[in-house]
């Protein structure tokens, strides 16, 4: 699924001020992974919708296996990866017939797993690792079943469109504003790349995009899309900023190297995951 991003215009590269693009990135690549990733997404929802479901359990699979990895090889902290890989499934796939009381159980008896799983390693770490462990769960298995919520109504093939066009809209907005516009550092200390200009670029397209979507596909109220377009575009850039701290943590630059021109695919989920949240929790307000 395509989402994430930097908004800057001043990335310059490691070999003495050479730029590959003014975003800092090797934008044909990240072009051709972000469309071919776009149309697995939607041949699986306008074919079979729980299709839709594998998609996300194996993006899920493979998040929680890449930031396990950089926990370990950066920080020496060893998630349950057996438990939370299983667990992690679980969450996902009792999203779609049994929504939040499936997820909350399976994340529950997940967390259970994972306090018996660490206890043959001992006391050194434990509480360290069953944290790590626990917030692996959370913050991808977890935040990713309400994409699944998201498709489980009649209408719900829209609503994962929408949400999913929201963050890429907030993304290409923000790219766009950023490198003609961006002077103002948004968190210099935590994501360089990122501008004010650029925020105020995906804030434009994210409000257009959502008021178009919501009254067009879900036949909501335009001043709905409006808000719903601005809360993916603040959860988006939150959770941009989150995992850039997370990696500044670890010492690292991206958690994997699986896609081309975006680094791994939790590098591309981080903008996706809290706003599948957000987006749920919109959509069932406003449009139920």
């Amino acid at each position: 699924m395509p989402a994430g991003g930097e908004q800057d215009a001043r990335a310059v590269s490691a070999d003495g001020g050479k730029k590959p693009s003014r975003a800092g990135r090797d934008l044909r690549s990240a072009i051709a992974v972000g469309v071919g990733l776009g149309v697995v997404v939607l041949v699986s929802l306008f074919t079979v919708r729980q299709v839709f479901i594998a998609v996300v359990a194996a993006a899920v699979a493979v998040s929680i296996f890449e930031l396990s990895r950089a926990l370990k090889t950066s920080a020496g902290i060893q998630v349950a990866l057996v438990p939370v890989l299983v667990g992690g499934q679980a969450v996902v796939w009792l999203a779609w017939p049994y929504e939040r009381a499936g997820v909350l159980s399976a994340f529950v008896i997940t967390m259970l797993a994972c306090m018996l799983w660490r206890l043959k390693d001992g006391a050194d770490g434990y509480l360290r690792d069953l944290t790590a462990s626990i917030f692996t769960v959370a913050y991808v298995a977890m935040f990713a079943s309400f994409a699944v919520m998201l498709v489980v109504p009649e209408d719900g093939a829209f609503r994962v469109i929408a949400f999913i066009l929201g963050v890429v809209l907030s993304d290409t907005g923000g790219y766009i504003a950023g490198v003609l516009f961006g002077k103002h550092p948004m968190a210099p200390t935590i994501s360089p790349k990122k501008s004010w200009e650029g925020f105020a670029g995906s804030l434009v397209a994210g409000m257009v995009g959502g008021a178009l979507t919501v009254s067009l596909l879900l036949e909501g109220q335009w001043w709905q899309g409006v808000l719903f377009g601005a809360a993916l575009v603040i959860s988006s850039t939150a959770g941009d900023l989150v995992e850039s701290l997370i990696k500044r943590d670890l010492g690292i630059k991206d958690m994997g190297t699986l896609l081309p021109g975006h680094g791994g695919l939790m590098d591309r989920m981080d903008s996706l995951l809290p706003s599948a949240v957000v987006g749920w929790l919109l959509l069932h307000l406003f449009v139920p």
